[in-house]
């Protein structure tokens, strides 16, 4: 990986599904202009998100000046857990006046605590509600 004294060239942020990246987009338009081996980003990445099989994980990946790279995982998007927690496929296109299923507050809840290394919420409280404003924004009800 790479050492502390490196500089960094750049900084990329994609959308993977875990467990499955290739070097076809969006991983190898994203890195190859940089020069990054992407067998390697590949399978590093493949090893440590083997147990989300097919979830989109957000990576950043931080690029150094000698070609090495290091990446960190954030949690998967809001509106993936939620659609899985509600078992639908997709969200609704009026989210105001289609409601395409439902939510309850533990199920909020769950979500919270796994997003809350990546939200801006001081407290579970916090994050639950603004995990419910994402819920009500897929077209999603929540059920007391």
């Amino acid at each position: 990986m790479a050492k502390k004294e490196a500089k960094i060239k750049a900084q990329v942020k994609v959308q993977i599904p875990g467990g499955k990246a290739t070097p076809a987009p969006p991983v190898g338009t994203a890195l190859g202009p940089h020069g990054v081996n992407l067998g390697q980003f590949v399978t590093q990445f493949n090893d440590r998100t083997k147990d989300l099989n097919g979830m989109i994980v957000p990576v950043v990946i931080t690029i150094f000046e000698d070609r090495t790279f290091k990446f960190e995982l954030k949690s998967p998007p809001a509106s993936v857990l939620l659609k899985q927690a509600a078992a639908i496929a997709k969200g609704a296109s009026k989210h105001r006046s289609e409601k395409v299923g439902s939510v309850t507050k533990a199920q909020l809840a769950e979500i919270a605590k796994t997003k809350m290394a990546d939200l801006n919420a001081s407290s579970l409280d916090a994050a639950v509600r603004i995990i419910a404003g994402t819920a009500r924004s897929v077209g999603l009800e929540v059920l007391d």
